[in-house]
């Protein structure tokens, strides 16, 4: 790296973080709010909710279950060792982008088979964890193997991960705001053992 380059990098880091907040407030202005809305019902009517996705995806909904636990929700993360059997009367809330990954889709199909609803965040309504989805929540961003950058200059499934977690913070911040508990009533949920 020359030694312009190098004093250039703070520039670098900025336009990076705009494109990236530029990004996320597109997909902000073109998302369905009332088809998001929709899932609010899903979440307060179940059970139980559990939440999958792979990757940073996954990650992300790590992030959302944690937020739903402090509202006081029954929530569990699929593929956790202590995560129980799906059964009717829970929610499982599936993230992929493609609608195709496999880990994913068996999930949706085994809670379908197990008489429990499937709501999924994905780009597309033509897969097949849409086909057993009762509601699809659909997020316009690009898809891990869009590398023609028409859609995000990010790399891989970037701006979807990304709005995953923004969008689960704004339900949560929702469902809050409908039950209107303090802070320090959810806080009393947070983790003690950190």
């Amino acid at each position: 790296m020359s030694g312009s380059e190098s004093r250039d990098l703070p520039t670098t880091v900025q336009r990076n973080i705009e494109l990236i907040l530029e990004e996320n407030r597109k997909i902000a202005a073109s998302i369905d709010f009332t088809q998001v809305a929709a899932i609010l019902p899903f979440i307060q009517e179940a059970e139980r909710v559990f939440l999958v996705g792979a990757g940073r995806s996954g990650l992300s909904f790590r992030s959302a279950a944690m937020r739903l636990m402090h509202l006081g929700l029954t929530v569990f993360v699929v593929g956790e060792t202590t995560t129980p059997a799906i059964r009717k009367g829970d929610l499982l809330i599936a993230a992929s982008g493609s609608g195709t990954t496999g880990t994913i889709v068996k999930a949706a199909e085994k809670a379908v088979a197990a008489g429990a609803k499937v709501v999924a965040l994905s780009t597309t309504n033509k897969s097949p964890l849409a086909v057993l989805a009762s509601h699809i929540i659909i997020i316009p961003a690009a898809q891990k193997q869009d590398h023609g950058k028409t859609i995000s200059e990010q790399y891989a499934g970037s701006l979807f991960e990304q709005f995953i977690l923004l969008l689960t913070d704004a339900l949560f911040q929702t469902l809050w705001g409908l039950e209107d508990a303090p802070a320090e009533e959810l806080w009393k949920r947070h983790a003690n053992l950190e």
